[in-house]
């Protein structure tokens, strides 16, 4: 075989792995949207909008992937890594709004707090009901130590609202209701939940595939063949493991933002942990050599 051949035959190859590449991506991604389809669909969604925030999406991961370039380059090439046309590249940013940080929402920071403060839960079980008012523990003196700008009053009417606690009017004490953050009949909250999880995960996931696989911790434990019985245990088994999770983290991590402001360190990286679980009805084909394993996955 000539060099020639060679150097021919090498490049057939790259481009078949690069096919092969491509492809698993796209299967990949059709995992992804498939949850995605069923709830636009559910809240009357059509694909020609969901279309048009993807090629907004593209937009903005096509200028951050060449953000060295001259702007008078930029659109030309964003152009011809998206596929877009230059007009609809031009069209799509001036109608795009810009990134905001999400806000943090006092409620849920109370919320958290008290769920992870071992003051204020009983050991290794659920949140202790809180006086309304008073000296710590109560809900008053928890309100204030997340916020001066809301009154814990108001506060308190909010989780309330969400039906994630309740308030005892005869004994005057506040009781959670909730184990998760879950704002029944708060659509707005709940779909921010979704966007900001499930957003995060997944860029934590692309993190480690682009990468060498170690940026991001991304781990799973998948279990076929159990009970409706054993998964209801299972379930909370899973919450208390999160709820011990969650107070031995949450404390550790408020002194390391407390250590780095007294040392001055610059403060500007974030962090989300998360746990979540998801249970199927098996098909009536689905493989089964292993009871319990490791799924998909980075350390």
């Amino acid at each position: 075989m000539s060099l020639s051949d060679h150097d021919s035959f090498a490049k057939s190859i790259d481009s078949s792995a690069l096919a092969g590449e491509k492809q698993l991506l796209l299967e990949a991604v059709g995992n992804v949207l498939s949850p995605l389809a069923q709830l636009c669909l559910a809240k009357g969604i059509t694909i020609q909008m969901i279309e048009e925030r993807l090629r907004e999406a593209f937009v903005r991961a096509a200028r951050q992937l060449h953000a060295d370039l001259p702007p008078g380059r930029l659109t030309s090439r964003i152009s011809a890594t998206t596929g877009l046309t230059r007009r609809e590249v031009t069209r799509l940013e001036n109608q795009s709004a810009h990134d905001r940080e999400p806000a943090r929402s006092p409620v849920t920071q109370v919320f958290m707090r008290w769920l992870a403060d071992p003051a204020l839960t009983a050991s290794a079980g659920p949140p202790k009901p809180l006086a309304r008012s008073g000296p710590a523990p109560s809900f008053e003196a928890l309100a204030q130590s997340v916020t001066r700008d809301v009154h814990p009053r108001t506060l308190l009417e909010e989780l309330c609202r969400l039906q994630l606690a309740r308030h005892d009017l005869g004994t005057d004490t506040v009781q959670l209701l909730q184990e998760a953050f879950v704002p029944h009949g708060d659509w707005a909250r709940m779909v921010g939940f979704l966007g900001d999880n499930v957003g995060d995960h997944l860029r934590a996931a692309t993190a480690n595939v682009l990468g060498d696989g170690g940026q991001e911790l991304e781990q799973a434990i998948f279990a076929d063949e159990l009970s409706s019985q054993s998964l209801a245990q299972a379930r909370s088994l899973m919450m208390q493991q999160w709820r011990s999770m969650l107070g031995e983290i949450t404390p550790q991590l408020e002194a390391l933002i407390a250590a780095d402001r007294l040392d001055g360190r610059a403060q500007d990286h974030s962090l989300r942990i998360g746990l979540f679980t998801w249970s199927q009805v098996m098909p009536k084909n689905f493989p089964s050599p292993v009871r319990i394993h490791q799924k998909e996955g980075f350390p």
